[in-house]
């Protein structure tokens, strides 16, 4: 069984498709790890800024950019 990429607690980015509606994307928080058995691991996420959570797939996530330190 694969591994999920990322953690629960960490931040990331959701990057949205045409097929997706009209689902903000942008900055979220991992919140639970989901049990699945494809190879598309499964998330349930909090929009950082707006608070509502959603179910994504692994592949529509990326590791949230570093904020620049000045």
């Amino acid at each position: 069984m694969a591994q999920h990429r990322f953690a629960v607690g960490q931040d990331v980015e959701l990057v949205v498709g045409r097929m997706d509606g009209n689902v903000p994307g942008g900055a979220y928080t991992v919140q639970r790890l989901l049990p699945n058995d494809g190879s598309d691991r499964e998330y349930r996420v909090r929009h950082v800024r707006d608070g509502h959570e959603r179910v994504v797939r692994e592949s529509q996530l990326r590791s949230a950019p570093k904020p620049l330190l000045g």
